[in-house]
């Protein structure tokens, strides 16, 4: 969750932000079902995030549900009962509008450049990429391959087993195939990381160099590729008691950022990128972008509804 304010010289100040891991998906997210308990957790953290708002006086709150809702068959049916509940209306967007927020997201925290750059953000339900300059979009899709539903395929013993690595990657291969077309193309070799495992990834390297960080300090890093693979390599070697003593790790990310950095080394050889810039702004960040620049809403399909 922000909460922001609009200056009289029309920029964004942030009064507020806080994220509780609901785990959304946890237990059901492949077979389309969001289960009691983890509907239960969301009610929960929506109410909590509602008590903050309410505290803050706001006067408009935009709530965005995206890969579990849309693929669940009881998606809706939460949406509404959180708004019942809390008065919110949940908006289940759908991944081609996910893509596009999270692209306006990064575009608020740093410069991509003239050259076409891969932006890339891993959830729990999908992975959207997107290749785009400074400027303009060239190419998006959203892939149901989040680090949840891949967690609960391939990352089933613990460490996770040679022989599981090597499965993920030939079904990386195989669910990727539009993207590594597109990436022929374009020839991006820059590779932008957007908030969550990759956040998570900045903090671990920093904390290697005994370099204390604050993401909430600045908007962007880099995730050096020699620090990146080190680290890597700890993660896919340790159980996740051990993960949780690795220094810089988010609890809340110790499950799925095995197969997030699988998932990241993958991208960064198949695509033969060249470096990876961090950006800590997201989708969150891309519904404010909107709001500064209503005209973008010609761009967007409609959203369901709840």
């Amino acid at each position: 969750m922000i909460i922001s304010s609009l200056n009289g010289d029309g920029k964004i100040s942030q009064l507020y932000r806080d994220r509780i891991a609901v785990k959304i998906g946890q237990g059901g997210i492949n077979q389309q079902l969001i289960t009691p308990e983890a509907q239960q957790r969301a009610i929960l953290a929506v109410q909590d995030f509602k008590e903050t708002i309410d505290n803050y006086g706001v006067k408009e709150i935009t709530a965005i549900a995206t890969s579990a809702f849309r693929n669940a068959h009881n998606g809706r049916e939460l949406a509404q009962r959180i708004k019942n509940v809390t008065g919110i209306q949940v908006n289940i967007i759908d991944g081609n509008e996910e893509a596009e927020l999270i692209y306006y997201g990064v575009k608020l925290a740093l410069d991509i450049g003239e050259a076409p750059a891969l932006v890339m953000d891993v959830g729990g339900g999908s992975v959207e990429f997107i290749i785009g300059n400074n400027k303009e979009i060239f190419w998006k899709q959203s892939f149901e391959i989040g680090a949840q539903r891949l967690l609960e395929k391939f990352h089933t013993a613990d460490p996770i087993p040679a022989d599981s690595i090597v499965a993920l990657n030939n079904y990386l291969e195989e669910k990727l195939w539009d993207l590594l077309a597109a990436v022929k193309i374009f020839q991006p070799k820059v590779l932008i990381g957007s908030s969550g495992a990759f956040d998570t990834l900045t903090e671990i390297e920093f904390a290697k160099q005994n370099q204390p960080i604050s993401l909430e300090e600045r908007a962007e890093f880099e995730l050096y590729y020699d620090l990146f693979i080190e680290i890597y390599n700890e993660l896919i070697s340790k159980n996740k008691d051990e993960r949780k003593q690795i220094k810089g790790m988010i609890e809340m990310r110790v499950d799925m950022i095995v197969v997030a950095a699988i998932l990241i080394k993958f991208i960064k050889d198949k695509c033969e990128i060249g470096k990876i810039r961090v950006s800590t702004y997201s989708l969150k960040e891309g519904v404010l972008f909107r709001f500064l620049h209503p005209e973008a809403e010609q761009n967007f399909p409609k959203s369901k509804q709840a």
